[in-house]
């Protein structure tokens, strides 16, 4: 099993289940570093004193906070532990509420919860009576001197741990402008709807790709080489002004419309234009 990036308990009321935090996510993008340009040498980054202009060891650095420019008070490991109240090993649940109430905005990284060794009846029981209740866990965890806000979850056999964000990290959206719904006219609206309604699918994740990293790793493979990379050929960006809506849509309906979709909007735009001349027949009979 990998190694668990954190060791401790899941606590509500007067429960303790011993468990351990894996890491649920994996960053596969390339990574670079930086190099002098001249001679392709790599750069190695220093920690400099800025009064004595020397470098400074790992052992001999220390936690400070700034109070006011240029005075630190220092933070010794063990000031760190007291704050945190002993409770840098529990995974403390306070409520448990309803998943759909909580905004998506407020989720941030997900970690796997696995039971330690004698657990596993305890933890089974918590994951079931989670997923009958169709609740989630609100918690708070301490991990390398932050407490976070946590969501614990049951995503098919698993606890799900997920970092969120507090509600003061949010920016308030009271000083950005969005349009009205009033502004949007029936005609664009129904034809939006009919474009979305035209690209509806199941969600498969297996089917999004990262094609910018999987670009770049080709063009690195080509260098290494001494290739030319063979890329696709660059989409034209879009444009930043759009001088007829309707148009764009009934293009984008045209260009993403599934197979047996055609026939069935033929029907419903002759039954409309069917519709619109009865009007104007009885109209000019009057």
């Amino acid at each position: 099993m990998p190694r668990a990036i954190w060791k401790g308990s899941i606590a509500f009321g007067l429960v303790s289940i011993p468990v351990e935090l894996h890491t649920a996510v994996r960053d596969h993008r390339p990574k670079f570093r930086m190099l002098h340009a001249r001679d392709k040498s790599p750069v190695r980054y220093e920690r400099v004193c800025q009064r004595e202009g020397k470098p400074v060891a790992w052992e001999d650095l220390v936690k400070g906070f700034e109070y006011e420019k240029g005075r630190f008070v220092v933070l010794t490991k063990e000031d760190l532990k007291t704050a945190a109240l002993a409770k840098d090993r529990a995974i403390d649940i306070l409520d448990f509420v309803k998943g759909e109430e909580i905004d998506d905005r407020y989720f941030e990284t997900p970690y796997y919860l696995t039971p330690q060794k004698g657990s596993h009846h305890a933890y089974a029981l918590l994951r079931d009576a989670l997923k009958d209740s169709g609740r989630v866990g609100i918690a708070k965890i301490i991990i390398r001197e932050a407490q976070h806000l946590a969501a614990v979850e049951v995503i098919e056999n698993a606890l799900v741990l997920t970092m969120l964000r507090y509600e003061d990290e949010l920016v308030d959206t009271a000083p950005l402008e969005f349009p009205s719904r009033e502004q949007a006219r029936k005609a664009e609206l129904d034809m939006a709807k009919m474009l979305i309604d035209n690209l509806a699918a199941e969600w498969h994740p297996s089917k999004y790709t990262d094609e910018y990293r999987e670009n770049l790793m080709k063009l690195i493979r080509a260098r290494i080489k001494g290739e030319k990379p063979k890329l696709p050929s660059a989409e034209p960006p879009p444009e930043g002004k759009v001088v007829d809506l309707m148009e764009r849509l009934r293009q984008s309906l045209a260009q993403n419309q599934k197979p047996g979709a055609r026939a069935a909007q033929s029907k419903r735009t002759r039954t409309a234009q069917t519709k619109t001349r009865g009007k104007k027949k009885t109209h000019h009979a009057a």
